[in-house]
Order: structure tokens, then C-alpha cells, then sequence
């Protein structure tokens, strides 16, 4: 199959979208390809985002090319922090600056309820497509393991006991939100070389 080129620098992202994929999709990140360039993510909307991202490396490089976008939505913050999950504490904030923000926005809410949703946008020549995932669960006092990255430590997937960062990459890869969505793009992918 041809190279694809999944449009992120987030090396955790690619690790995972590596092995959801199981090798059956030969993936270029964006340090493979040479880019530097500070991609706009400029929509108010996952989607959007997602969409931007494909789009500007497939006008460059004319390859394809997909690239996703996550939201952590929790229902008592009416949503929030959603499209500006990977910011929510400031523009330069760590994965912890927005965990510890998180907490604190939550602090005396019962309602924890929350969700992951991913948005993968695919575009391959005049055609575009977009792949969902979405994980429902709750937000859990204190973080909770060290594996994962980003909201992993405080975020409990409805069914289970365990934080995403608990969990094993491997558990945590066949039910995850960006699992869910990469695996509707690995179907939609084999499926169109067979």
C-alpha cells in the first residue's frame, strides 16, 4: 500500500496509532516527511481542526494524508474544554497544567461526567472523509497512573475501574476513542486496495 502520512509531531499519537494499525498501513509522520511548519488549528470545532491540519499537509506534499483531533467534553462545564482540550490551561500549558485546571473547574461539581471524542479527517486527492470515536466515562478526583499522556490520568471509561493511565496500551488501544476512530480508517483504507 501506499505511504500515508499521519499529520502530527505527537510522537504518543503515533506509537498508538502504530499499533492500533498493526502495521497494515505503512505511516509517515510529519518529522519522516521533513515538515516544521507550525500547522494552523485555527476552527472552533474538532472536525474542523482535524480537516485543517489533512488538508494544509496534502496541499503541500500531495500525498495522503489524515490527521485527527481530540476533545475531552465534560458535561457539568457545558462541553468544555472540547476543542481546546490540549490548551485549556494557556496556550503553552503541560499535560499536567490542564489536568490540574480540570480539577480544579470540576472542584464540588457531582456531575463528572465526561467523554473523549477523536475526529479523524482523511482526505486522499478531491476526496475527503471523516472517521468518529467516542469514549464515555467520568472524571475521577486525583490522577491515577503513568502511562498515557494528556487527560489519561483522570479520565475512567465507563465499563471499567481503571484510569486510561492505568490501563495497558494494549487495553487501552482497543477501546479508546482514537482506537475506535483509527480502526473505521484502517477498515475504509483496506477496503479500498483490496
Amino acid at each position: 500500500m501506499n505511504e500515508i502520512i499521519f499529520a502530527t509531531n505527537n510522537k504518543h499519537k503515533i506509537e498508538e496509532m502504530i499499533a492500533i494499525t498493526s502495521g497494515k498501513i505503512h505511516l509517515l509522520s510529519l518529522k519522516d516527511i521533513g515538515c516544521v511548519d507550525d500547522i494552523p488549528e485555527t476552527s472552533d470545532t474538532i472536525e474542523g481542526n482535524a480537516h485543517l491540519k489533512a488538508k494544509y499537509i496534502h496541499d503541500r506534499f500531495k500525498m495522503d494524508c489524515f490527521a485527527d483531533d481530540t476533545g475531552l467534553e465534560v458535561e457539568s462545564l457545558g462541553g468544555a474544554p472540547g476543542v481546546y482540550s490540549a490548551r485549556y490551561a494557556g496556550e503553552n500549558a503541560t499535560y499536567q497544567d490542564n489536568v490540574i485546571k480540570l480539577l480544579h473547574d470540576l472542584e464540588g461539581k457531582q456531575n463528572r461526567t465526561a467523554r473523549f471524542k477523536t475526529v479523524i479527517a482523511f482526505i486522499s486527492g478531491s476526496e475527503s472523509k471523516y472517521f468518529e470515536g467516542i469514549i464515555e466515562g467520568k472524571i475521577i478526583e486525583k490522577p491515577r497512573g503513568d502511562s498515557g499522556f494528556g487527560y489519561d490520568p483522570v479520565f475512567v471509561p465507563k465499563g471499567y475501574d481503571q484510569t486510561f493511565a492505568e490501563m495497558s496500551p494494549d487495553l487501552k488501544n482497543t477501546i479508546s476513542h482514537r482506537a475506535l476512530a483509527s480502526r473505521s480508517l484502517t477498515n475504509y483504507l483496506l477496503n479500498k486496495i483490496k
